[in-house]
Parts: structure tokens; sequence; C-alpha cells
């Protein structure tokens, strides 16, 4: 029995053998209290025990080191957090969602371990998404000249998600060194592995990606485990590349708490799993091997008792969470703008395209903020930047380490955003999500867990992203060309969602975006590029606040809501109103979705009496319900009509132009909603 070199002791060091038993005792005996909790209606609700992981867990834990490293646990990884220094009362607080949870604070699910001022993460609970966020931190390492790794572990089912090949092949891609972890125990909840993968063991799905190394080890085994991860460190510090290190496991036990193991697994299986415990198995090569007696390991084993004993007692009597505290850290305060805090401007300089808004914020934000990165599909290759070139002359400025080309693969762009800006809070991503809105939906997973990221961890982390898409129709594009997808991305909470008309609001709700903490989904709408109707003087310095609406058009008859492509149909069709009746209508251009400018809004409303909501994507299930309904509930008393509403057609918008004026808003169908209205 050897104890492995790259730790510096001899091998028959009794101390280093003394202190992985003690946490294999601490891990153990934590793992199988859990339950009890549950059943005492106490909490840990969830729980997915690691027994039958413990020797590659261990030396997970014993592997990283938080001055350096990352790590980013998955659920089933007590053990590793333990190992990595988190300790029982810690692991109890987590279990029982107390208010002093380090990792949530009660947020997030029960066994979902994190320290993330050590480095240890709080990551999402579906399986493998952390994979691409452990790709962006060691982008971050990489291009900040950093030595250390990251660490991301999960088990052998996750693999078969798509975001876990993009990130593997990412990480090869771009030479980055990240251990990825494989703990196999040969299920995923109660699917077995041959109706996950055709190859017996799953990182040999990856054997044809350059620069990656595949190394596999016994899971069970403590030494083993040792041995494998400190090779897998070593190699990946040095050679700067992605290591897989395959564990083979067992599951001595269900899934979790909410599964019956003994529904798919035989008596022959249950026993043949318990008689490789592999806490039992060092136990006995201690004793086998002359390093302890029985009773030093006893005495060991009395220890963690009565430590568990005393967090126990420490954890329940810690606060719960107040239900009060749940509007805290939904997203981070933005930046605030003292020189234009209603995001209006007088400036009377040369008009500028939006297209050219964009570009010119984006070079001056990068000279701001040397700490700013984007990339994207097809942003940057030679003098084109991006589809429609919003991003031309990035990269040639500001060279390929801080604007690059992304691989075609959505969950890849948005998860190494979020985790490169865990590097470090002073960096700022803005990424190109897809070369459309319409091909944003991939991406969603990611997208989803970075909008809950700050709220989950309780304000220790906040993804520092402006994510643009290219959005809405007018292009003749079709299907996946000109699609509006914002009524789904305004349903989640913890993410800004706006929207410019104009060339000045495109610049400063850009620089906001930019220079703000936390996650903007920037929707451009892509036929307003190089629209005359957009361009627009723009001060050098000018900033749009969040959720602040623009009155583009005064008027006393009838309030119109609007933003993106449709505002410039509204503003015509109020001139034509006004010159036909001499009625005053009053245009609203929202800019902010979320966080809507209600205060406007209701104001409007109880000046003019009526309410027309109008916007390029489907009236059906669209923004302006939500507009709608807030109407109603606040302003019902002021209304001297119904709150009506002008969209698209309840269709996918069809690439034939006669189909696409057909399914679009215009100014004709506005016009005779706004006559409807007024004749009320």
């Amino acid at each position: 029995m050897e104890v492995p070199k790259r730790y510096g002791i001899k091998k028959t060091e009794k101390d280093t053998l003394a202190r992985w038993f003690y946490l294999l005792v601490l891990g153990r005996t934590l793992d199988d209290r859990a339950p009890n909790y549950l059943k005492q209606a106490i909490g840990w609700s969830y729980h997915a025990p690691y027994a039958g992981h413990d020797g590659i867990q261990l030396a997970i834990g014993q592997a990283f080191d938080r001055s350096t490293d990352h790590l980013f646990p998955y659920y089933r990884d007590m053990l590793t957090a333990i190992s990595a220094g988190i300790n029982a009362e810690e692991i109890i607080l987590n279990g029982i969602s107390k208010e002093t949870d380090i990792s949530s604070g009660g947020r997030h699910m029960s066994n979902h371990f994190a320290k993330p001022n050590w480095n240890i993460h709080n990551v999402s609970s579906c399986t493998g998404s952390m994979t691409p966020q452990a790709a962006g931190v060691a982008r971050a390492m990489k291009k900040y000249k950093h030595k250390g790794v990251v660490i991301s572990s999960e088990g052998e089912s996750s693999v078969s998600e798509g975001y876990v090949y993009e990130a593997i092949n990412g990480a090869s891609n771009e030479q980055l060194p990240v251990i990825f972890v494989i703990q196999d125990n040969g299920y995923g909840i109660s699917v077995p592995k041959a109706d996950q993968t055709a190859n017996r063991k799953v990182a040999d799905n990856f054997t044809g990606l350059k620069h990656l190394r595949i190394i596999h080890c016994n899971g069970k085994d403590v030494f083993d485990s040792m041995n494998a991860m400190a090779e897998a460190k070593d190699w990946a510090i040095k050679n700067q590349k992605p290591v897989i290190v395959q564990a083979n496991c067992v599951r001595i036990h269900s899934h979790s708490n909410s599964d019956r193991h003994d529904l798919y697994r035989d008596d022959y299986e249950l026993n043949y799993v318990s008689e490789y415990d592999p806490l039992g198995k060092f136990r006995r090569m201690l004793i086998r091997y002359n390093r302890f007696t029985p009773a030093e390991l006893v005495e060991i084993e009395e220890k963690v008792k009565q430590e568990v004993k005393e967090a126990h007692k420490k954890a329940l009597a810690a606060p719960d969470p107040s239900p009060d505290s749940i509007f805290d850290f939904v997203t981070p305060r933005p930046y605030q703008s003292e020189k234009y805090p209603q995001g209006i401007h007088s400036f009377d300089g040369p008009k500028k395209k939006l297209i050219e808004a964009l570009n010119e914020t984006l070079k001056a934000e990068f000279r701001h903020n040397p700490d700013t990165f984007l990339w994207g599909q097809d942003i940057a290759n030679k003098e084109k930047g991006g589809i429609f070139n919003v991003s031309k002359g990035m990269q040639k400025e500001f060279g390929k380490e801080r604007v690059f080309n992304a691989p075609i693969a959505e969950d890849y762009i948005m998860g190494t955003a979020t985790g490169m800006t865990r590097w470090n809070k002073k960096i700022r991503v803005v990424v190109e999500g897809a070369e459309f809105a319409d091909y944003f939906w991939p991406a969603m997973e990611q997208f989803v867990g970075a909008t809950h990221e700050y709220w989950r961890s309780k304000g220790q982390f906040s993804p520092n992203v402006t994510v643009r898409l290219a959005s809405g129709g007018y292009i003749g594009g079709g299907l996946y060309h000109s699609q509006n997808i914002e009524a789904v991305l305004t349903t989640f909470p913890g993410v800004r969602v706006v929207c410019p008309s104009f060339a000045d609001d495109a610049a400063g709700l850009l620089r906001t975006s930019m220079r703000s903490e936390g996650l903007t989904l920037f929707l451009e709408p892509k036929a307003l590029y190089n629209a005359p109707a957009a361009a627009t003087p723009i001060p050098d310095d000018f900033e749009v606040p969040f959720g602040k609406a623009r009155i583009r058009r005064e008027g006393k008859d009838l309030s119109v809501f609007t933003y993106g492509n449709t505002t410039h149909f509204c503003l015509e069709a109020a001139e034509k109103i006004e010159k036909e009746t001499g009625a005053g209508v009053e245009v609203i251009d929202l800019r902010s979705l979320s966080p809507l400018d209600k205060d406007t809004l209701l104001a409007s409303i109880k000046k003019t009496g009526k309410a027309l909501i109008v916007h390029e994507d489907k009236v059906f299930g669209g923004f302006g319900g939500e507009l709608s309904a807030l109407i109603m509930e606040e302003a019902f008393e002021f209304l001297d009509g119904p709150v009506k509403r002008v969209g698209s057609t309840f269709t996918p918008v069809g690439f034939n132009r006669i189909f696409e004026k057909a399914i679009l808003p215009n100014t004709d169908k506005i016009l005779a909603a706004i006559r409807e209205l007024l004749d009320y």
C-alpha cells in the first residue's frame, strides 16, 4: 500500500492516511444520516447518496487547491465537497436549507454543495450543465495566464447531453486546462448505461478528440483514484490541455431518496455492490498492512460521531430563511447614469444608423474596460463581423484574445460566457447568442440557469453577460430568420430584456448593459440596422437606464405602447390619424421590457383613457398580453374603452413576402386599430 508520491509524503506517513480515513468516515456518516432528516421532517428532501464513489470523490477534493483551482461539483459530490474543505456543519446547513447555508441560503436544492469564496461553485441541477461553465473559467485562466485547473465532476449519464459534448469538444479545440471527472456507476437514475451509450466506458466516446487525454481509474479505490487525479492535474497544468478522468464506481444505494432501486436491481446486484464498499475496503487495508490498529480507527470513528453530533446541534439552531427575502438578489443593481438619468438627450450632431451605434458603442466600451470580451458565430473573420457586420473591425482593433469566433454551439457560447465571468467580476462578456434570435433555443438550458445564478447563489455570483440577438422580421427571412422570442424570454426573473427602436437608444442601452452587473438580453431589430428612420444623433457617452420608457410622441386621446420595429409604424400611423381627424395619439417606446416602466405606462393611460399595444410578435401569447393585464389590474378605472392589441397572426412568419405582409403588423393594421378604438 503506497500513498501517491505527488502528495509529498512517505508511503508510511500515518498522518495522511489518518486524514483520509477521517474524511471517508465523516462523509459516509453524513451520507448515511441525511435520509433521517427527511424522515423527521427537518429537511434534506433531496439527497443523492454517494456511497460507492468514495475513492474518486476523496481524490477530487484532495487534488483541488482553492488558492489556484476551481471546482464544479455535482449533486452526488458530498464527499468531494468535504474532501475539498467544507465542514460537517456546512454540509448539514445545506441539507436542511438554512439561512446560513454557504451555498445558497436555502434557495437551491439540498445536496448541492458549494462555497463560492473558495472557488467551489454553485451549479444548476441540470446534469452536466456545469461543463461549459468550467470551460469558460478555464478560458479565463488561459487568457489571464493563471496556472491552475478547473475540475468539473459529473455522472456518466450526463455525457449523453449535447452541451457536455460541446464543452469537451470546445475545451479540446481551445486547449483548456479542464479535468472532466466522469463518475461512472452504471446508472442514470434507473436507466442502465447500455441504454445511454454503445461504449462500455463512456470516456471512449471522446477518443477522437485532439489535445484530450483520457485516464481510467478505479473510483472505488482510494490510491488508484489519487494517482489518477494527481496525474491528470499535473498533465493539464503542464500541457494546458483538457483531461477526462473516468472513474468506475458502484452505486450502493438508490439514485436519491425518491428512487427505489429494488424495483430495477435484483438481490444479486445489490449484494455485489455492497461487497465493493470502498470505505470497508480502505479500513481493512489499513489494518491488514499494519498502518493502524482497530482501536486507532475506532478512535477516529468516535471523533467523527462527536463532530457530526455537535454540527447537527448547531445547524438545527441556525435561522431559517425569511420569506421576506425572496425578492433579494433577483438581479444586481444596474449601472446608474448620472448625466442621462432618463435616457434622453438633446444632442444635434450627425445622424448615425443603428448598426453604427452598436458597432461604435462596442468599440468604445472595449476601450473603456480592457476586461471585456466578445464571441459568437461568424463574428470575426477578416473584414466580416457577424452576419450583419455589427462587430466589423472589432477583432482588428482588439485582437483575437478578446474578439473571436465560437463554434456553432449555442449552449457552449452561453455557458462559457457565464463561466468566464465567474473568474473575475470585472469581466464583461458580450456574445452573439446566435446568428438570428430564432436559433437561440439550443442555448436555453444555459440561459435559464444563468437567469437564476444571482438569486440561487444569494448574490455571491452574477453572470455579467450581454446576449445580443438579431431579432424580428421585415427582411424576407422566413422560418428561423424572422421570428420574435421576447414573450418567452421575459418570463424569466433575473434577466433584463431590452429592445431599442432608434440608434441612440441602441447605443445607450448597450452601454448600460455592458457596464452593469447581471444578465441582459439585448434584442436588435435587424430590419432597423440600416433603416434611415432609425438613424439619430448620438452623444459619445450616451446612456439609457433600464426600466425607462421614452415618449416618442405626445398625445391626449389614445396611448400606443410599442417597441422595436413596430415603433416606426406606430409613429407613422399617429401622424396620419392626426392629419385625418385631429386626434392626438401618444406613442410610448418601451425600450426596456424587463424591467418595465410601469409609471410612464400608467400615467399615459390616465391621461388618454385608451390603450393600444403594438408589437411584432404574435398577439396570442405575446408580450402584449402581460401589458394588457397590467393595465386592466392597475388602471381599469381610467379606461374609456377596451385594451386592444396589434401583432402577428398566430402562425410562423413565412418566407414569401406575400406571407410576411399578411402575417406581420404594419401601418395600415395599426391605423385600423387606432380608428376603431378612437370611435369606441
